[in-house]
């Protein structure tokens, strides 16, 4: 947490309090199997204490660029690598009070390559038909912010 002193241009001054992230923030992989076809992950959340459907998510690790986090987290949670890899967009979790960023990452041309992951348990692979995505819209577990916008920028991008 730290203070922000800032004076406006109007004059008025404000302090605000942050979370400052100690990490190069986040990557989020939308992979895409074949041009119908993406695969999603249902894990186990502890933030909500339920399991839940999204895109396979982790941390970007120091020295590692946001695509070479995509990969890695792709072989550890889906068990697949990528032989392209796009940034469709960097996202801000909660600008209000922290600058932790999210790299939503398109993950293309898929192979089969396994990780040692970090997860407690072993991670659900679900195929979801593009065809089919107002029904996953529909779904109760999946409610998470970034995996929604993904989805939003991946239909922008086809």
């Amino acid at each position: 947490m730290e203070k922000v002193d800032l004076r406006f241009d109007n004059g008025n001054r404000v302090e605000y309090e942050r979370l400052r992230s100690p990490s190069g923030g986040a990557v989020l992989v939308i992979p895409l199997l074949n041009e119908d076809t993406i695969l999603m992950v249902r894990e186990y959340v502890a933030g909500m204490d339920r399991y839940e459907i999204g895109f396979p998510k982790g941390v970007v690790d120091p020295n590692e660029s946001a695509q070479e986090a995509a990969d890695r987290e792709l072989k550890e949670e889906i068990g697949y690598g990528a032989n392209q890899l796009k940034t469709l967009r960097v996202l801000s979790v909660a600008p209000g009070y922290s600058n932790y960023e999210t790299h939503v990452v398109l993950a293309t041309d898929l192979y089969p390559e396994k990780l040692p992951g970090d997860e407690p348990e072993e991670v659900e692979v679900i195929p979801w038909s593009l065809k089919e995505l107002d029904k996953l819209f529909d779904r109760d577990d999946f409610v998470e912010a970034r995996s929604i916008a993904a989805l939003y920028l991946l239909q922008r991008e086809f």
